[in-house]
């Protein structure tokens, strides 16, 4: 029992740490953990988080690469592991990244979206579209798929397709709509109806 109480605690610690922006002292927290507590899952996810968020992109990438191959179930672990590799456009090791997130969990909405990203990178286009598309489907109100998809068909030269999604767009989207016309060229406003 005193082992979970002293996991709660350094827990707890921590937490109030993060709530009042003491980052040293949540860092401090989860180093505890991980010393008392190898290999939690918990504490070596948020300790990964804190890298990164102060700009330790290279280490916050060993610690997400340590967490998924001590809990490689971990997919949002893997997804975080992508996103950093795909910011350090290391695209090939992101987009085994994100795979192995969407495997993992196939609702995970933004690693599909990643992964996507990712595909474009590597003019992979045909997967890129087939991963922006189970993107849409997960996320259909967020834009951000829609866009990426609209270039995409744009970049295989199906003007229909991606007007198709512009005239979507524009039912609940209207600038990033607008903006797609702009930067494409392909108008589907009231006048493309």
């Amino acid at each position: 029992m005193i082992p979970k109480l002293r996991y709660a605690g350094l827990r707890a610690v921590a937490w109030v740490a993060l709530v009042l922006n003491a980052r040293g002292a949540a860092a401090r927290a989860f180093d505890t953990m991980l010393e008392e507590f190898p290999g939690d899952a918990y504490a070596m996810a948020s300790r990964a988080h804190l890298h990164a968020e102060a700009g330790r992109r290279d280490d916050a990438i060993a610690m997400y690469r340590a967490l998924v191959q001590r809990h490689p179930g971990h997919g949002v672990g893997w997804f975080n592991l992508g996103y950093l590799l795909e910011d350090a456009e290391r695209w090939d090791e992101a987009l085994e990244a994100f795979t192995r997130a969407t495997e993992i969990d196939p609702k995970l909405d933004r690693a599909w979206y990643g992964r996507g990203l990712v595909l474009i990178r590597l003019r992979r286009f045909d997967e890129a579209v087939a991963a922006l598309k189970r993107n849409t489907e997960l996320q259909p109100m967020s834009p951000y798929g829609w866009y990426q998809l609209a270039r995409v068909h744009v970049d295989r030269h199906e003007p229909d397709e991606a007007l198709k999604i512009i005239r979507h767009l524009h039912g609940f989207e209207p600038k990033v709509a607008a903006q797609l016309e702009r930067e494409t060229g392909l108008q589907a406003g009231p006048a493309g109806r």
